[in-house]
């Protein structure tokens, strides 16, 4: 019996050949959306203040700020990580006690989670551009 021969090991990490599952993908826009919110805080915090001053001036700003196209876009991505940041956070503490560890229910779940926050992101993003 002939000894096997070892395949070199690559002397880089070819990034673009690497094929990841989807529930690969979903964990890494896990990552992506939660540093999104974290970087942008700052944002939401000054919106919220915004919103909440007492006086017609602030009241003005804030109709002013939120009337802006790229404000809203903004928002709109916003409102995508959240929704993929909390749908994926269910699915990883399932997967924590053991529910969904499966190769088959690991990508249902994946796919569940891209599609849940997809579908909640276009509800509500109707609603924040005022098409209803």
């Amino acid at each position: 019996m002939p000894p096997e021969i070892a395949k070199p090991r690559p002397k880089y990490l070819a990034l673009h050949q690497i094929r990841l599952p989807l529930a690969g993908y979903a964990s890494i826009l896990h990552r992506v959306s939660g540093a999104g919110l974290f970087l942008m805080l700052p944002l939401l915090i000054w919106l919220l203040q915004l919103s909440l001053e007492p006086t017609a001036d602030g009241a003005a700003m804030f109709s002013a700020v939120m009337g802006n196209l790229l404000v809203k876009l903004i928002l709109l991505g916003l409102l995508w990580a959240f929704l993929h940041h909390f749908c994926m956070g269910i699915r990883i503490l399932l997967i924590d006690v053991q529910i969904g560890v499966e190769k088959q229910q690991a990508h249902s779940s994946a796919m569940a989670v891209m599609v849940v926050s997809l579908a909640l992101t276009l509800i509500l993003g109707l609603k924040l551009l005022g098409a209803y």
